[in-house]
C-alpha cells in the first residue's frame, strides 16, 4: 500500500481535492494497483512556520 506524503502550504480544498486524485491515478497507472490501496497525506504548514533562502516564507 502506497503512502504519499505532500508538505505544503496551505491550499484551497478543491486544489488539494484535485492533487489527491492525480495523485493516486498515477500509482495506478505506474504500479497497476487499485486505487483504494493507495493514501495520499497532505501536511499544511503556514507561510510563518518555514522558511527558503534564508527568509520566511511569510515574508516574501
Amino acid at each position: 500500500m502506497p503512502i504519499v506524503t505532500i508538505q505544503q502550504g496551505p491550499r484551497d480544498i478543491e486544489l488539494k481535492r484535485e492533487l489527491v486524485k492525480r495523485v493516486t491515478d498515477a500509482f495506478v497507472d505506474a504500479y497497476r494497483i487499485p486505487a483504494e490501496t493507495v493514501q495520499v497525506w497532505i501536511h499544511e504548514t503556514p507561510a510563518d512556520s518555514w522558511g527558503a533562502a534564508g527568509k520566511l516564507t511569510a515574508d516574501k
